[in-house]
């Protein structure tokens, strides 16, 4: 029998994109865009371990109270839950790429417009490479150094969250999650 399934990645140094993709996965197992619940607690646990591993020493004892602590800090919304731009502030994530992306598209009316910008096909579709112009431009707005590997990185990343039928390119449902 197996031991227990480790979260990829949770540890304290620097995740890439992709790696951030990997624990949000693994940790939102209903895939509801959420860490809630047991998921949560299997989070906590397992950021607990990677910190004592690190040799970050905590300063209670009581699991439920390190939580109440964490979810003060944390939850911004104060809605029980761990969001993906929440997430991203708590692991280390290189760029913080998640967290611009997301609040580059924040309101629905700069979603319709960036849509609109970069569907340039008018396909109703956001091809791999729509999509690297946008991640492009928003890097340059952000004013955040890329290079062309690290584009590439962040294209497919975006792809692999929101393109649920997996045909390469992003119809308007996917990206409005």
């Amino acid at each position: 029998m197996a031991g227990p399934q480790h979260a990829p990645h949770l540890h304290l140094a620097e995740l890439t994109a992709s790696q951030f993709l990997d624990v949000w996965r693994h940790f939102d197992a209903d895939g509801n865009g959420y860490i809630e619940g047991k998921e949560l607690e299997n989070f906590f646990q397992e950021l607990e371990s990677a910190r004592k591993g690190a040799g970050v020493d905590s300063k209670h004892d009581n699991l439920g109270d390190k939580m109440k602590e964490f979810m003060r800090k944390y939850d911004r919304n104060s809605d029980g839950k761990i969001e993906m731009a929440e997430l991203a502030q708590i692991l280390p994530t290189e760029e913080n790429f998640l967290l611009c992306f997301r609040q580059h598209v924040g309101s629905s009316s700069e979603f319709m417009e960036a849509w609109r910008r970069y569907d340039t096909d008018r396909s109703g579709y956001i091809e791999a490479n729509e999509l690297k112009g946008f991640l492009s431009d928003l890097l340059k707005k952000a004013n955040r150094p890329y290079d062309e590997p690290k584009l590439q990185e962040y294209t497919q990343t975006i792809l692999r969250m929101f393109d649920t039928n997996g045909d390469g390119k992003l119809g308007l449902s996917e990206m409005s999650r």
